[in-house]
């Protein structure tokens, strides 16, 4: 569509040179009285106005005969040459989807060396002949190229119509779709399959991928759909196990094209040997999250699993003073829901030892990792440690990982979601996932991949979410319901129908009285607030034992910053009216240290330095 789209704008651009043509045979003035005579300049001086439109009459005859000389084919064989070879470049665009402007176009130099020690690592093709190549978006010198340079090598191209000119990466992933199909079932917009015989069989796929390596190089659909294609085309044959050469100097999916399956690297140059099987349930899925790639009602339904003890739940824990409490109660939900599969909490540097007995007390492998600090974030920032999160491909032991932020609350067994490939999630804004519920499959190589590219992949959002979804561009949704935000049940039945994890964003239970949820007090975090919800959090905390209970005590500094909060949101009179709640929670009368820690702190003539939301939650508790 695209191509038709440009050769109706150079019919109008000619056309629009023929006008002004005419307007130039008809002529210009410059007399000063030529606003009233405007034909002035083409009479002798004393012409009578009959004589004027009689000569005006024939001026302009003679002008329409001039044009329509000019424009006749025997007068100009160019331009009707011209439009011949503009038709053809169209049907060869159509067929070849990689001619200036389309969208599919590369500008990337091949480094033909590079291909050639590639194309060495394959084995000769099965019937003993030469190995055949299908090429998907090489032009037409580069055809004649590689016939040249790889004369071993049966080379043929492969057709693949471009998708319409209106798709965009907005309408692969929406922001919102209708998941419990109230309005009818969503759909994705269809890009066109290779056109492959089916009698034919290669041995290799060459594709040829654009990259402008501007911000979110990754999110073209283009090089979206030349991926797919390429996939296709491999899994087609399955018994063969072709490989797929990408071209490209921007990596490919990583979740597609893995790099277990990573047979060579050269420069711009990946050969791979991807299992058949796997492509197809792959390409089985919604092209973006435009679909769910789990139906709603899977999530209630019983998962079997062939290996579960190559299956996982894990988190990560960088601050034990902000976030030990949440993990130790997301354990004791994820059991108390019914899950039997291993816990693995991934704990840095800062975790003590006293911490790390809790986590395994409450259920939790503990694996020790370093800390990866983001290089954007400033210090001291919510985000500055949170590219930790990588270290999740590491659990190489498993074959799927579910990842949990240690702020979320597992209501109901999320084994359905052992059955997803990697990366599933649940959106968030715009066309973006949200990493705090994942299912990833743990590699060392996407580990390296993810941690080589800190430094010149920007994160839309400053942290490990913004960066994955730059890595993972390719997703596939989840229902929200696997990942519910809390603040959305506000208004909700008490139990949602089918929520799996509910996930506490703004300030964390933990964090609050248990008398009800302190978001209220704040006016930025407000939005976020849920007395449903925070009840439900402290009823799972309640089911812990006494011991690990006493890793959600509140120091004097939290419990003054509440106090200060409070005493605000009375002098604004908040509507909520939750200031003026009586509180009985025992942890106010509860010290979470000794000595010096636990005297009580003024709140008179304080202040709280930094935002809420950007500002570490224990930056602001020091500062207090």
């Amino acid at each position: 569509m695209r191509g038709f789209a440009c050769a109706h704008a150079e019919k109008r651009h000619r056309l629009d040179r023929t006008f002004l043509s005419k307007k130039d045979c008809i002529g210009r003035y410059y007399a000063k009285d030529a606003k009233y005579r405007p034909f002035s300049a083409l009479l002798p001086e004393g012409s009578s106005g009959k004589m004027l439109y009689v000569k005006l009459v024939l001026v302009l005859l003679m002008c329409g005969s001039f044009m329509g000389l000019l424009h006749s084919p025997s007068i100009h064989p160019a331009d009707e040459q011209h439009r011949t070879q503009s038709e053809a470049s169209k049907a060869s665009w159509m067929s070849h989807p990689d001619a200036p402007n389309s969208g599919y176009a590369s500008s990337l130099k091949i480094d033909w060396s590079q291909i050639e020690t590639a194309v060495k690592q394959v084995s000769s093709a099965e019937d003993g002949g030469a190995p055949r190549v299908a090429l998907l978006n090489f032009d037409d010198s580069e055809v004649e190229e590689w016939r040249a340079r790889l004369p071993h090598t049966e080379a043929s191209t492969v057709r693949l119509d471009p998708f319409g000119g209106n798709v965009t990466w907005e309408h692969l992933y929406p922001e919102w779709i209708d998941e419990e199909e109230l309005y009818g079932a969503p759909s994705c917009p269809d890009l066109p399959e290779p056109a492959v015989a089916e009698a034919e069989a290669y041995d290799v796929v060459a594709v040829k991928l654009p990259c402008g390596r501007a911000a979110s190089w990754s999110k073209d659909v283009a090089r979206l759909h030349l991926q797919l294609a390429a996939a296709r085309v491999a899994a087609r044959h399955g018994r063969r196990r072709p490989h797929v050469l990408v071209v490209s100097r921007c990596f490919p999916a990583p979740n597609l094209f893995k790099c277990r399956d990573e047979v060579a690297r050269d420069g711009d140059v990946w050969l791979y040997r991807p299992d058949a099987e796997e492509l197809d349930r792959k390409l089985a899925l919604p092209v973006g999250s435009c679909e769910l790639a789990m139906p709603f009602k899977a999530l209630g339904d019983p998962y079997v699993s062939a290996a579960p003890h190559r299956e996982a739940y894990a988190t990560i824990l960088h601050s034990e003073q902000l976030y030990a409490c949440g993990a130790l109660t997301a354990a004791q939900s994820i059991r108390m829901a019914g899950s039997g599969r291993d816990m693995v909490a991934l704990v840095d540097e800062t975790i003590g030892a006293r911490h790390r007995g809790a986590l395994e007390a409450a259920g939790w492998k503990v694996r020790a990792i370093r800390r990866i600090r983001n290089p954007r974030a400033s210090r001291d920032a919510y985000n500055e440690w949170n590219y930790s999160k990588f270290w999740l491909w590491t659990l190489t032991e498993y074959e799927r990982v579910i990842f949990l932020d240690a702020d979320l609350l597992v209501q109901r067994p999320m084994e359905p979601l052992f059955a997803m490939p990697e990366v599933s999630a649940t959106g968030n804004n715009g066309t973006y996932f949200n990493s705090g519920v994942m299912v990833v499959e743990p590699c060392e190589c996407t580990f390296r991949l993810l941690t080589g590219h800190v430094g010149d992949i920007e994160s839309y959002n400053g942290g490990d979410q913004g960066y994955l979804n730059e890595v993972f561009s390719w997703w596939h949704r989840l229902p929200s319901h696997a990942n519910y935000m809390k603040h959305f049940w506000e208004g909700d039945t008490a139990d949602p129908p089918v929520a799996l994890a509910v996930h506490f964003v703004g300030l964390k239970p933990w964090f609050c009285f248990r008398d009800y949820d302190c978001n209220w007090n704040v006016p930025a975090l407000r939005q976020f607030a849920s007395d449903e919800a925070h009840a439900r959090w402290w009823k799972v905390h309640d089911a812990m034992p006494p011991r690990l209970r006493g890793f959600c005590l509140l120091d004097e500094r939290q419990k003054a910053l509440l106090r200060w909060d409070a005493a605000h949101a009375r002098e604004a009179n908040a509507s909520d009216g939750h200031w003026g709640v009586r509180i009985a929670d025992p942890r106010r009368s509860m010290c979470a240290g000794d000595g010096e820690a636990c005297r009580e702190r003024e709140i008179a003539g304080r202040r709280v330095e930094g935002d809420r939301i950007t500002t570490s939650y224990a930056k602001l508790i020091d500062n207090f």
